[in-house]
């Protein structure tokens, strides 16, 4: 159902585990903790043998509670997952070649697709707007401030707008349902918006600005710890990185889980791909980095015609003024990921509005003639969804007022039910390629000969079959859980007589890959050295069985047998 339409938190559940009952082999699901509110927030994980460590991708959608499609997206880059599994001789070369399939079937997947099931289920079953969580702890609420409430009783919790002669919104010509931004040449009626319910300590006089925290207190993605701001700088951003239960939950998972080599964020709308830095320009970033996003981008526009662009350059709301806490900068720059955000849902190019550079600016500058735009596509292709008629109500404070009109979820904030599931085909064809770029660990035996009556000596290849490093993106190198790769040994049997020490460190293996327009090419053919591969040459005494293992925290364990 998830690839048309929204699924409540009843609808998720049944999905995932349908999934886990028809496939329990490999897919697995369990929680990364509790709401605000007491939900599970679901982990699904698909992979051979999920307890053993080894290179993995994360997908979450859904942190924003509006932006519904993320999570139908995470649940179709599952699934194909799961077919991947499934059948694997399965070949759909539009989909995935064969050999990155390998890839992933020897990796695993922790898809969170729905990080705020509190805020979503209130989105979904009553129209409330909510930024993360409908949850709200904050204890300063003496001011006057607006609460969403059912004025008229249709089980909707949708805006209202007021006639007024100082308003700022005018109806747009020809379409009187749609509110537009008023001109200096426009002539009345003009309307004022706020959002559907009451004002909380009203003194019969003020009314508070509409505000989009005013009775939800997070942002979640203001409320991760790189670069994390406090309230009065930064909207959203809660008592201290992680005070929300949901965000902390995936920080404890992801420090528990280091071999996360890949991090897709799922938001909406705009159609757009935003890469890091978020802080700092394109010449303050590792350009080995840079290189392998240019990858992704290529990808990206082949498979969804999506721009990429960096979230310094081309995403910040204020001009200089970089984001604070948000999960993507956190999983970059402190779990080491190649992570980034899709805004899904182009709706601009829908609607033919030319991209602005920067992007962000897409969002707000508007024309009349993009308004109308919108009205047009509402009414002959997303069904009204959007604009509906305004419906008289008495309001307890404000006397008559109009409620409805206006309805973002479906057509605005997500794609409509129609057009979803190319939406999910798309970004999983996507993204499917982007998660094969994980590293590879191979281990295995080159010589094997007598040296001796009792002594064995044993040449051991160690080599990195993957696109990335076993450190992953070359700027995640230097993070203290970025271990060098180890070769251990022991005997049944047998005994280690060389090297002496029971570990050898033989350190990183870099990935073939060096991103897009990196390494050689035509006016300069040569190739790096052997820099995938490490050689270990082990002599055992006596006859029996040793057991070889090389490992690291990120990329995992992987064991060799060899008979002396």
């Amino acid at each position: 159902m998830f690839r048309n339409k929204y699924l409540d938190y009843s609808e998720l559940t049944q999905q995932l585990a349908a999934w886990v009952k028809a496939h329990p082999q490999f897919v697995k699901v369990t929680s990364i903790g509790k709401s605000a509110e007491g939900r599970d927030i679901p982990l699904l994980v698909i992979g051979r043998d999920p307890e053993s460590r080894r290179p993995a991708i994360w997908v979450d959608g859904n942190m924003h509670a509006t932006e519904l499609c993320g999570s139908s997206v995470a649940l179709a880059i599952a699934e194909d997952v799961i077919n991947i599994h499934r059948d694997p001789g399965l070949r759909r070369d539009d989909k995935l070649p064969a050999h990155m399939a390998e890839t992933l079937r020897d990796s695993l997947f922790y898809v969170v697709p729905r990080i705020s099931p509190d805020g979503a289920e209130a989105v979904i079953k009553s129209g409330r707007y909510v930024r993360s969580s409908p949850v709200d702890e904050r204890l300063h609420k003496g001011h006057a401030y607006w609460e969403s409430s059912d004025i008229d009783g249709n089980g909707f919790m949708g805006i209202m707008r007021v006639q007024s002669d100082d308003g700022e919104l005018v109806a747009l010509e020809g379409y009187p349902n749609v509110l537009v931004p008023r001109g200096p040449e426009d002539p009345p009626p003009y309307y004022k918006v706020y959002p559907e319910g009451t004002i909380a300590n009203y003194d019969g006089r003020r009314i508070p600005d509409p505000y989009f925290l005013s009775d939800n207190q997070y942002d979640f993605n203001r409320n991760f710890p790189y670069s994390w701001a406090p309230e009065h700088e930064q909207e959203g951003a809660g008592h201290y990185p992680g005070s929300a239960p949901e965000t902390r939950a995936i920080m404890d998972f992801a420090s528990a889980h280091p071999n996360i080599f890949a991090w897709l964020n799922l938001h909406t709308f705009g159609g757009v791909l935003i890469r890091p830095l978020g802080d700092k320009g394109d010449d303050k970033m590792d350009q080995g980095d840079l290189a392998v996003y240019r990858q992704v981008e290529a990808w990206m526009t082949q498979f969804t015609g999506y721009p990429t662009v960096s979230g310094f350059h081309e995403f910040l709301y204020v001009p200089e003024r970089p984001l604070k806490g948000d999960m993507t900068d956190y999983a970059y720059h402190q779990r080491g990921a190649l992570a980034y955000v899709i805004e899904l849902w182009d709706l601009f190019t829908q609607l033919g509005i030319e991209r602005k550079k920067p992007f962000v600016d897409v969002y707000a500058r508007l024309e009349r003639k993009d308004y109308l735009a919108l009205a047009k596509w509402d009414q002959e292709v997303n069904k009204g969804r959007v604009f509906m008629p305004w419906k008289k109500a008495k309001h307890p404070q404000l006397g008559e007022v109009e409620v409805g009109g206006f309805d973002m979820r479906v057509g605005i904030s997500n794609p409509p039910y129609e057009k979803l599931a190319q939406v999910c085909e798309s970004q999983a064809s996507a993204f499917l390629r982007v998660a094969a770029l994980v590293p590879r660990v191979a281990v295995e035996v080159v010589k094997k000969e007598k040296v001796a009556a009792d002594l064995t000596r044993v040449e051991i290849r160690v080599a990195n079959r993957g696109y990335l490093g076993t450190y992953g993106l070359a700027s995640a190198r230097k993070l203290p859980f970025s271990e060098p790769l180890r070769v251990s040994a022991k005997g049944d049997g047998v005994k280690l007589v060389a090297p002496a020490e029971s570990v050898v460190e033989v350190g990183h293996l870099d990935g073939w890959g060096q991103g897009l327009y990196a390494g050689a090419n035509v006016f300069f053919p040569w190739t790096r050295g052997n820099v995938h591969e490490k050689f270990v040459t082990l002599v055992a005494q006596g006859k029996g069985r040793l057991e070889v293992k090389v490992s690291s925290v990120r990329v995992g364990d992987y064991t060799l047998a060899v008979d002396i």
